[in-house]
């Protein structure tokens, strides 16, 4: 051992010995005074004395320990405080010893606006502070949440649309006319019937659909009674509807539970969990994770580590089920019901549809496992390949790509994307706004891209990448090897990528470098569809940027040439009546409703979109 190494760490040693045997945190710390590892402890003495224990000393406590200048502690009351600062404190300094979860977005749910008169359900992402609404979720995607509000629209007809768009409406709009909402905004329904709809469609969201059933059998019966047929008959395509949706859902609410199954996987050095949800006995749908940080962790680490991370900062169910044991159970589940104010049990071994849901988590983690595992494969082929015909000694870790879109030079935008080992790396993607240049000049806007991104890179001392790609040809690729000379950047191969002729796939020219002549890809090389992959996503995200800055000047350039409509106006004008189209439908009275607008100003709008 190098003799400074063996005195750091006797120095390290002596230190642990003289720590308190109370509850807390500890953090390894670096030369740089970079924390590369937090842990927790019920006696810390005990526990940062085991890395130095030859007994207890693994592959990860060496690796810790070879990297560890000092050691930090944090004194906690109990254990249950240490777990939660140990949570904050990973969360904070994203330490490279331990597991990370990425898992920025927040879930979706149903929002039900009580406080209304004609409560509308609509989608919700955020805080649950509304006061008067209740929610309902979470949804796993965004996608099975609109099917549940789609189910809602089509049985219940309930209004989903804005408070601005529904006060300000004189006519039935077209959801309505395609039986998808009842119309109170403009009487159709009354207030008794709508309230009797919204009570059906809360308990077909708490999952008592039998409840549901037996409500509109009632008032099908009442209607055939009253000889009101056609009433009937509306009542019984509710309860056909609801049969058929009950059908194709598993454990139609017979235990009416919420919970969350939580399956860990784990194959060739990578983990993914997966997360069940289940609502009112219901399976809501699934989510996998990956960890990251993962290498030298075992099993129960990376669950302890996921169900912390992940429900301090999501919501909790009244029972969480899991497929591995774990140590701290007990403390987690004091953590997770402090946090929630309500028990909160996890469970490992379990029976019946318990069961049944464990087992479909294990199933979706061990699939979605799989095909990671696979992509991941074709990924690392596909660089190999493409470093292969590069000729680079070094594995290529990461490629940026840059595109430009715009409109016969206006609204230009440069879009850059990144790709690495795991796919495309969105959290990496980056969008220029282009300026100070002559319309339709590509050249100077990838040159501007490419230096803007560039300058900002080597300030924030962020890693460069292995390769700089251009969607372009032999022009776009010299401008952006000028705009890497001028910062100093010389040692990036770059690659430009020009469309064939007839712009067919498979038929592009490939540029490398000062190189004039195309290189050589066979059609179906690796590296040539990584190429094309990683250019149609550049592409895709700047014509994106590109069209949502094209939309935005669409939707406000009429309002803004009319005198006296300033942004803030502008601005009141949209949201209350829900964009552009019902401003120009809207009367003088209806515009002078908008703070800021009077009668003259109201009439200059009217007069404005309605003159001949």
């Amino acid at each position: 051992m190098n003799p400074l190494v063996s005195e750091r760490f006797s120095i390290l040693k002596k230190y642990s010995r003289q720590l308190s045997s109370k509850p807390g945190v500890y953090c390894m710390v670096n030369d740089k005074e970079t924390i590369v590892y937090v842990g927790k402890a019920k006696n810390l003495r005990k526990r940062v004395g085991s890395y130095f224990s030859q007994t207890k000393n693994n592959q990860k406590s060496q690796a810790i320990l070879s990297a560890t200048y000092e050691i930090h502690v944090t004194i906690t009351r109990t254990e249950r405080e240490a777990l939660i600062l140990e949570n904050s404190l990973i969360k904070e300094h994203k330490p490279r010893f331990n597991i990370l979860l990425k898992d920025s977005k927040s879930y979706p749910f149903i929002e039900v606006s009580l406080s209304d008169e004609f409560p509308r359900f609509s989608f919700h992402r955020g805080k649950q502070d509304s006061k008067g609404a209740v929610y309902f979720g979470p949804y796993p995607n965004v996608n099975a949440l609109r099917d549940t509000l789609s189910q809602l629209q089509k049985i219940f007809r309930l209004r989903n649309c804005e408070k601005s768009f529904f006060n300000h409406r004189s006519r039935v709009c077209l959801q309505h006319q395609i039986k998808r909402c009842s119309g109170p905004c403009v009487g159709m329904i009354d207030k008794k019937d709508y309230t009797f709809d919204v009570n059906q469609g809360l308990e077909y969201l708490k999952g008592n659909n039998r409840f549901v059933i037996d409500e509109f059998l009632k008032k099908m019966d009442q209607a055939s009674n009253n000889k009101e047929y056609e009433k009937a008959a509306f009542y019984r395509d509710q309860v056909s509807s609801l049969k058929m949706i009950q059908a194709h859902q598993f454990a139609d609410g017979k235990i009416p539970i919420d919970l969350d199954a939580v399956a860990l996987s784990y194959d060739l050095d990578m983990f993914c969990i997966s997360v069940l949800f289940v609502r009112g006995g219901r399976i809501m749908g699934s989510k996998n994770f990956f960890p990251t940080k993962t290498k030298l962790a075992g099993e129960e680490e990376v669950l302890e580590s996921f169900l912390m991370q992940y429900y301090l900062e999501h919501d909790v169910p009244n029972e969480v089920i899991i497929n591995h044991k774990i140590d701290h159970l007990e403390t987690i589940q004091e953590v997770l019901s402090e946090k929630t104010n309500h028990s909160v049990q996890i469970k490992l071994r379990v029976r019946m549809d318990r069961k049944q849901w464990i087992k479909i988590a294990a199933t979706n983690s061990q699939e979605a496992l799989t095909t990671k595992l696979a992509i991941r494969s074709t990924i690392r082929s596909q660089l190999l390949s493409l470093s292969e015909l590069l000729e680079l000694e070094d594995e290529i870790i990461k490629i940026e790509c840059f595109d430009i879109s715009h409109t016969t030079g206006d609204k230009c935008v440069a879009a850059c994307i990144a790709f690495n080992g795991e796919g495309f790396e969105k959290k990496s993607y980056r969008r220029f706004n282009i300026s100070g240049i002559t319309p339709s000049d590509d050249y100077a806007a990838i040159k501007q891209a490419v230096s803007r991104h560039y300058k900002k890179a080597l300030k924030a001392n962020d890693f460069l990448p292995d390769i700089v790609m251009i969607d372009g040809g032999k022009g776009q690729l010299n401008v952006a090897r000028e705009a890497l000379m001028e910062l100093g950047i010389n040692e990036i191969p770059l690659i430009a990528i020009a469309k064939g002729i007839r712009r067919k796939s498979g038929e592009e020219k490939i540029f490398l470098n000062e190189q004039q002549i195309p290189l050589f890809l066979e059609k179906h090389s690796p590296a040539r569809h990584l190429l094309q992959k990683i250019r149609d996503e550049a592409h895709r995200f700047a014509i994106t940027g590109h069209r949502a800055k094209k939309r935005k000047t669409l939707l406000t350039s009429d309002l803004e040439s009319i005198e006296g409509i300033g942004p803030v106006k502008k601005k009141n004008l949209i949201r209350q009546f829900g964009g552009i189209q019902e401003v120009k439908r809207a009367s003088v009275e209806d515009l002078m409703t908008i703070n800021g607008i009077n009668k003259p100003l109201a009439n200059r709008i009217y007069n404005f979109f309605n003159s001949s």
